[in-house]
């Protein structure tokens, strides 16, 4: 990869709340979520790609992601290793008042790669923010989760469709959707990026 070509790993709220399924909705699905990322943050440090980990500090006092409660912690996978990038949010778009996009500009970081929680939340917030910015992104389907949602109609909508359907609505016009097999075996270095 040449400069102009960066690829960075965004990690995005993997904390300990993301646990209380119940606040979220309940009835999480995808729950190999973190074993992905885990895979993906090894490979992505074995090539010495940049990685970001963003935190959510909720201002939302019923909010398990609030600061000072354990829900708000990192899970232990993903400490933030020296030359890593932490990134503190409060809101589910990770560019809004953080220097995230200043750093990936900085950085000549021209791609990045989404995993994290929740998919139809700061995932896909952050995920259409960064292909508004003119990043080429790549959302990994499996080191994403969802919860069950109460639509406006009071339905319940099951964690797997309303999953598949944030994917949806990012695909092709926001980014790409791709496992983390096809990341993996994209960022191989005699490999051509998969990254679209």
């Amino acid at each position: 990869m040449t400069a102009s070509e960066k690829t960075a790993l965004i990690v995005i709220d993997v904390q300990y709340g993301i646990d209380e399924a119940g606040h979220w909705g309940g009835n999480r699905n995808n729950p190999s979520a973190e074993d992905n990322i885990a895979r993906l943050l090894k490979h992505c440090r074995a090539l010495n790609l940049p990685i970001v980990i963003i935190q959510h500090d909720s201002v939302d006092p019923s909010s398990p992601f609030r600061p000072g409660q354990k829900g708000n912690q990192l899970k232990d996978f993903v400490t933030v290793l020296p030359g890593e990038k932490s990134i503190h949010k409060s809101t589910a778009n990770a560019f809004i008042r953080t220097d995230l996009e200043n750093f990936l500009r900085a950085h000549n970081i021209s791609k990045v790669i989404i995993t994290g929680f929740v998919t139809n939340n700061s995932v896909e917030a952050t995920a259409r923010m960064a292909g508004e910015l003119g990043f080429r992104t790549t959302v990994v389907s499996d080191a994403t989760a969802s919860f069950d949602k109460i639509g406006v109609d009071g339905a319940t909508y099951s964690s797997t469709l309303i999953h598949q359907v944030s994917l949806s609505n990012l695909k092709d016009e926001y980014a790409s959707i791709a496992t983390t097999a096809e990341v993996i075996a994209s960022l191989t270095p005699t490999s051509k990026p998969l990254i679209a």
